[in-house]
């Protein structure tokens, strides 16, 4: 894997260009998170997804009944048996969402300069005059001339399926705006948003603790994107709420920055979350277009230097009706790459898209041509210069390792861990090979029973670029004996070569806990 890396700086030749991209059992470094839905929930689509690079399974329940996505998650977990392929958890919350209820479900056609009342009463029917939204507190937090979007997915760059709206006067809870542009709403609900206007309405919703509490911990979920993430006392909510939820303590929080409120307080928020979703969909009406792209290079490096995962949506839009990206969208993927996205976010192209399994080959090739180029070695020097001196132990650790592989040509970093934190923290420095992540299970109690953590800890791993986690046999210890490590680094390795990983006489750079020191090894694989 390493013999390939280009720099862009270096001249390319324009024949290595027109090279086929060869298979690999690791489709991309950068991780794909496919949202499962109507098109995309069948045992065999979800298989096809998996192999085609999904790691992460995304659930929004904006829209659906839990009993509904019980059933793509049962049929995922046999998807997951069958393949092999391990995949990750996601619950989206709906938050403080506006959404226009359209109960008869009947196509509305809103024309150019016509009016049309936006009003809390949900006994009204949806028409082209009247749209009966799920919030009474609008007609106090908007003003004339404030700018309305309104669609079943917003502004996807295909004009006819989002109304934008201007408002013109406020009568009592009424809400009367002029349509800026022509447009057919179709479907059961389109989501309303309000541009650069904040909404009095709890980040965590009522809906959202009773489907977390319920369908979450049924679950464990892995992860849960907190939509419309607005300050950082939002995530220590949201993290106080899921402590009190047993195994939920662990799961991960994704803060969603969906408006410019968020953006204001992004550096908060980072702090508090476990890793960020660039909402792009919301954020492209919230923010002027010209500084979208300024937001997400700003946004994704400092979670880089954070060390925590950068989520980017919105990418293949088009791919939701057509088999191939637009040239603009496939640069996009790879921007998004070379900027250091660790992921890359798939919502309409799979929940409700001709092409799921299409769509997710197409960006993990798209994502493994831009590795290619990225330009390590920069971002190397970046990142340590970023962090200071004194590093910490760990820091320190996981740098050292990076440099290590990237001096001897390794084909893959080995690291030993149990909480997930060390291999993370080498994924930080951006390796350009794979780094395997052998979780090593501890024994837990509850004064009730006994238990082995690890599961949680490895599928985390799945949405961070470059690590591949492997759950060990829970009989051995992260900082067990040597007889035993080399029992465990012999099935990783075995697991490296039948993924084509490694091959004899590869080098391998291992990172292990012994005793209480950490060490780094460098091993060459015999015949």
């Amino acid at each position: 894997m390493h013999s390939n890396h280009l720099l862009l700086e270096e001249p390319i030749r324009m024949a290595s260009i027109l090279e086929p991209s060869k298979a690999s059992f690791f489709p991309a470094m950068t991780k794909i998170v496919g949202t499962l839905g109507p098109r995309s929930r069948s045992v065999e689509v979800i298989s096809g997804c998996l192999r085609a690079g999904m790691s992460v399974a995304r659930f929004d329940i904006s829209w659906g009944a839990p009993e509904y996505h019980q059933e793509t998650l049962e049929n995922l977990k046999v998807a997951v048996k069958t393949t092999k392929k391990l995949c990750a958890v996601m619950l989206d919350t709906v938050g403080p969402e506006l959404q226009v209820v359209n109960r008869s479900e009947k196509s509305i056609s809103l024309q150019l300069d016509s009016v049309v009342i936006l009003t809390p009463d949900k006994g009204q029917e949806a028409s082209s005059e009247v749209l009966p939204i799920n919030f009474s507190g609008l007609s106090k937090a908007v003003k004339k001339g404030d700018t309305i979007f309104v669609g079943q997915y917003l502004f996807t760059g295909s004009e006819t399926t989002s109304v934008w709206l201007e408002v013109d006067v406020v009568k009592g809870e009424d809400v009367v705006c002029v349509i800026k542009n022509t447009a057919t709403l179709a479907g059961s609900l389109f989501t309303l948003h309000a541009s650069q206007i904040r909404i009095e309405l709890p980040t965590l919703s009522e809906k959202d603790k009773e489907v977390i509490s319920t369908w979450g911990v049924k679950n464990k979920i892995d992860f849960l994107s907190l939509s419309y993430t607005r300050h950082a006392e939002d995530v220590r909510e949201a993290r106080e709420f899921l402590s009190k939820l047993g195994d939920l303590g662990q799961t991960q929080i994704f803060a969603k920055i969906e408006n410019v409120e968020g953006l204001t307080h992004f550096d908060e928020i980072l702090q508090e979350a476990d890793g960020i979703i660039l909402s792009r969909g919301n954020l492209g009406i919230d923010l002027p277009s010209e500084k979208v792209f300024l937001f997400q290079k700003a946004a994704v490096y400092k979670c880089n230097m954070a060390g925590k995962p950068a989520v980017v949506t919105r990418v293949v839009d088009s791919m939701t009706g057509n088999l191939r990206p637009t040239r603009a969208e496939a640069t996009d993927v790879a921007n998004a790459v070379l900027d250091g996205s660790d992921a890359i976010l798939l919502g309409a192209e799979t929940l409700r898209g001709l092409y799921p399994v299409e769509t997710i080959s197409i960006v993990g090739k798209i994502c493994a041509e831009a590795e290619k180029v990225f330009n390590q070695d920069l971002y190397f020097k970046k990142t340590v210069k970023y962090v200071g001196e004194p590093m910490t132990h760990l820091e320190s650790i996981a740098s050292s390792a990076v440099r290590a592989a990237i001096k001897v040509k390794a084909s893959v970093i080995i690291c030993f861990t149990s909480s997930g934190r060390a291999a993370r923290l080498i994924a930080k420095y951006r390796p350009t090979m794979p780094v395997i992540s052998v979780v090593i299970p501890r024994l837990k109690t509850n004064q009730l029973k006994w238990s082995f953590s690890g599961a949680f800890e490895a599928r985390q791993s799945l949405i961070v670029r470059g690590l591949f986690p492997m759950l060990a046999d829970p009989r051995h210890a992260a900082e067990s004996t040597n007889a035993t490590n080399e029992s465990v680094l012999k099935v990783a390795l075995e697991h490296g070569k039948t993924s084509g990983v490694v091959k004899s006489h590869d080098r391998v750079v291992i990172c292990q806990k012994v005793g209480d020191a950490s060490v780094i090894k460098i091993i060459e694989l015999e015949d």
